[in-house]
């Protein structure tokens, strides 16, 4: 790999990067089936700084793909010589090498100006790029080779998203296996993180100590996602409060109260109503400018759903989050939800309640739960405030009756 102490650290905001996808034939051009060659453009801020070449060879739909891919010459001829046999027919070590070998994604010729020219953003390129233009039955292929080259950046990010050395020449990445896409989620969150810190590297040993002050991470934007996802939440609660009554919930129950852990799911409805109660308090926290801050143990549980709501709002549903958020300034800190679970609470006790091998802890007799200090585990007491003079008016009553 290029030595990372030899290359300058990246400044510039990830968060400027888009890409850009073109890939044109002849409707009817026969020659057309079978393997298709993209190009790739990285743009910031709207100019071209990288270009990338994929190349995707369909196995069922080309006669022969070997001598399809050879035809491209280059990188992919390479790969079709080492993967497919003279009769186009899957070689025995590639098949024994993936889990469904089917099709072909051959990633190469990549050209990034600096100070682009980092192995992450090209790994959450090459990312994008797998996304677009795959699924789980491709194999992946990039070159694998060492200096201080583009084509080394292309390995470099090949390791980064769990590539495995095939040959000398070539790595390899199963769509089929889960640890590429787990991979591919840490690329993207270390490229987030270094957006919201202006583009500098919070993992680089030269990282600037002013970004270690505390910053507030309910930026308006974050406040204002967070609140839709509570308010979504609240509205789920209500709905399912007369449909429970006071009936114990079912193992292969779901919804708002399914959710919790299973010590709670004798609970009755107006132990429900509270619950529900404490999303609208949160919700209500949100829409205003105090701080927001867990004040019992049901907030505590309705905030982590709340954060976790919400980042799955900002994940899949960027149309609704974005009108939600339109008005608001932006802020690099914007959607920091890790930032939100480690900031806005004491301790994550409560969440030790989802694993059934500590059945028990919230029991004040438990001998974790002593030799931890906890306190309000057990569900009658998920309501009563951690600090009495802090806790809500007791006759603020009920969203609903």
């Amino acid at each position: 790999m290029t030595d990372q102490a030899t290359r300058p650290q990246a400044k510039a905001d990830p968060s400027t990067l888009s890409v850009e996808f073109r890939h044109v034939h002849r409707l009817i051009d026969p020659a057309a089936e079978g393997v298709q060659t993209w190009q790739i453009s990285l743009l910031a801020d709207d100019e071209t700084v990288g270009t990338l070449r994929a190349t995707r060879g369909l196995y069922w739909k080309a006669h022969n793909l070997r001598q399809r891919m050879a035809d491209e010459q280059s990188f992919p001829a390479v790969v079709s010589e080492q993967l497919l046999d003279s009769a186009g027919q899957f070689r025995p070590e590639f098949e024994e090498f993936v889990d469904l070998p089917g099709s072909v994604l051959v990633v190469d010729d990549l050209h990034i100006a600096a100070p682009w020219d980092d192995p992450w953003v090209v790994a959450d390129l090459t990312s994008s790029v797998i996304d677009r233009l795959t699924d789980n039955q491709f194999a992946v292929v990039l070159p694998r080779v060492s200096g201080d080259t583009e084509a080394a950046l292309l390995t470099e990010a090949g390791v980064l998203l769990s590539a495995e050395p095939f040959s000398d020449e070539l790595l390899i990445i199963d769509t089929s296996l889960a640890a590429p896409e787990e991979a591919a989620h840490r690329v993207r969150e270390h490229l987030r993180s270094r957006a919201r810190y202006g583009g500098a590297d919070p993992w680089c040993d030269d990282w600037d100590e002013e970004y270690e002050e505390e910053v507030e991470v309910l930026t308006a934007r974050t406040r204002a996602v967070l609140h839709l996802a509570l308010r979504e939440l609240s509205d789920e609660a209500w709905q399912e409060v007369p449909a429970l009554g006071d009936q114990p919930l079912q193992r292969e129950a779901g919804g708002v109260f399914g959710s919790l852990p299973r010590g709670t799911w004798r609970q009755d409805g107006h132990w429900r109503r509270q619950m529900a109660r404490a999303f609208d308090d949160l919700a209500g926290d949100c829409a205003s400018t105090v701080d927001v801050e867990p004040r019992c143990t049901g907030e505590e549980m309705a905030l982590h759903l709340g954060i976790a709501r919400a980042q799955d709002l900002t994940r899949n549903r960027p149309r609704l989050v974005s009108e939600a958020v339109a008005a608001l300034p932006e802020d690099r800190r914007d959607f920091d939800w890790d930032a939100c679970s480690d900031d806005l609470f004491q301790d994550h006790d409560v969440l030790m309640l989802f694993d059934n091998t500590l059945d028990g802890i919230e029991d004040p007799s438990n001998g974790i739960h002593q030799a931890m200090g906890m306190v309000n585990l057990a569900p009658n007491e998920w309501f009563a405030p951690f600090d009495p003079d802090q806790g809500r008016g007791p006759d603020r009553g009920f969203r609903n009756p």
